[in-house]
């Protein structure tokens, strides 16, 4: 009997102000204030400190994945969005289907550590009293008059803080992806636009599961903008490109800096101290090498060896946005079960295996000026039915960023991995 029916799931990161369905197609604004708390009962240090570390090697493994699909383009993504999206998938997920995604997200096995060590990191994100802004919301979007398993609902809720609301997928199929992309567009403030595009949903959706998480910051030292300049930018030896490039100079320009014989690594603290912008620039024009070896441990090596220094920086203005169906990425990365009609087990959302992935949809937006950050992201995932470092000398050092680079969004206390991307061209 072929699987027939579709679930879609669906991770934004986002801010500000925000609304949920609490009936079907029954829209009301809450703000960020009254998003419910997750339950992190029995939470660790050490259980908190396994996710982020399984989110940031997920983070590293698919960045080197779009450095060979997105070759000489920007590349930007949320590492966290789509490991949040997906452990609300694992929860459903039984048997060799299961494995596969534990396996591509290093999801630890054991359910009351990692429920309440992800309810910790969404708690934590959503904390009041903070001086930029960081919120994410999990919903779970569900036909009408399809049945999930009580616990599986449970679990989305309680440990994820995700809303059950109901929609009609059958009926109403453009009105309820209209609805959703709204909510995707409300939670990122406006910055990603039409996710899911017309065509991804249909009669046979079952459900779309949303994670959103939205950004904005100000530098703990902001740019003037009376010295951003046009410098050149060396995309590659045969194309240079003239950029808006901001300079940060003087004695209270101290940052966490190092280096080695390849690389500049520069730490930008945003206001309040809790996040920081990475940024790791080749020294040369050749990035290559430095994505084939880069990983996780490399960035906390770094960033435990670097010290404050007084540092020139020059760095590019730029803003894109980026999009991306993720089904052969997550294939080839290993998760082809879940992808498959005949052999996904998701039976621990309906009791049947009646559900596979037909695609996974990731939107990024970012943009870093003079003021600070704002970045936003959203992923979506559709299941379908069966049928050597170096001494820093005494001096001021110079970083100038007039060629590609990576950059990371960090939590300071966690090391979580929010934000990843590469700018090729800031200009684009």
């Amino acid at each position: 009997m072929k699987k027939s029916l579709i679930i879609l799931v669906v991770v934004i990161f986002i801010a500000g102000i925000s609304y949920f369905t609490r009936g079907d197609n029954e829209l009301s604004f809450i703000s960020v204030d009254e998003q419910p708390m997750a339950d992190e009962t029995g939470a660790t240090q050490e259980g908190v400190a396994g996710i982020v570390d399984a989110n940031n090697k997920f983070a590293f493994n698919l960045y080197f994945q779009y450095t060979e699909k997105y070759q000489n383009k920007n590349i930007f993504f949320s590492p966290y969005s789509i490991s949040s999206a997906l452990a609300m998938v694992y929860e459903g997920a039984e048997g060799t289907t299961a494995e596969e995604i534990e396996k591509v997200f290093y999801f630890p096995k054991e359910d009351e550590d990692r429920r309440a060590s992800f309810a910790k990191i969404f708690n934590d994100i959503n904390k009041e009293e903070k001086t930029y802004k960081l919120s994410t919301a999990n919903a779970l979007w569900a036909q009408k008059d399809f049945t999930f398993l009580d616990d599986y609902k449970f679990n989305v809720t309680n440990y994820y803080g995700g809303e059950v609301i109901n929609l009609d997928f059958v009926g109403e199929t453009e009105k309820s992806r209209v609805t959703i992309n709204d909510w995707v567009e409300s939670k990122t403030n406006n910055k990603i636009k039409d996710l899911i595009p017309q065509g991804v949903l249909s009669e046979m959706t079952r459900s779309v599961l949303t994670n959103a998480v939205y950004f904005k910051g100000n530098w703990a030292q902001p740019f003037d903008k009376k010295d951003t300049k046009d410098e050149d930018f060396e995309v590659n030896k045969d194309t240079v490109v003239k950029v808006p490039t901001m300079q940060l100079m003087g004695d209270d320009a101290k940052f966490n800096y190092t280096e080695n014989d390849e690389v500049q690594f520069l730490e930008l603290p945003y206001e309040g101290g809790n996040l920081s912008m990475l940024v790791i620039l080749p020294k040369g024009s050749d990035l290559s090498r430095i994505e084939k070896s880069i990983d996780s441990k490399k960035i906390a090596e770094w960033k435990t060896a670097s010290h404050k220094v007084r540092v020139d920086v020059y760095l590019p203005k730029f803003k894109f946005e980026t999009k991306d169906f993720m089904k052969d990425t997550l294939e080839k990365m290993g998760m082809s079960n879940s992808f498959n009609s005949e052999l996904a087990d998701f039976s621990g959302m309906t009791g049947k295996k009646d559900l596979f992935i037909g695609q996974v949809i990731h939107q990024a937006f970012v943009e870093v000026n003079e003021e600070g950050t704002e970045a936003a992201a959203a992923t979506a995932v559709s299941l379908q039915i069966t049928s050597v470092l170096v001494d820093i000398p005494d001096e001021v050092l110079i970083f100038r960023a007039d060629h590609p680079f990576i950059f990371l969004i960090q939590q300071n206390q966690t090391g979580n991995v929010l934000f990843m991307g590469r700018v090729n061209n800031p200009a684009k």
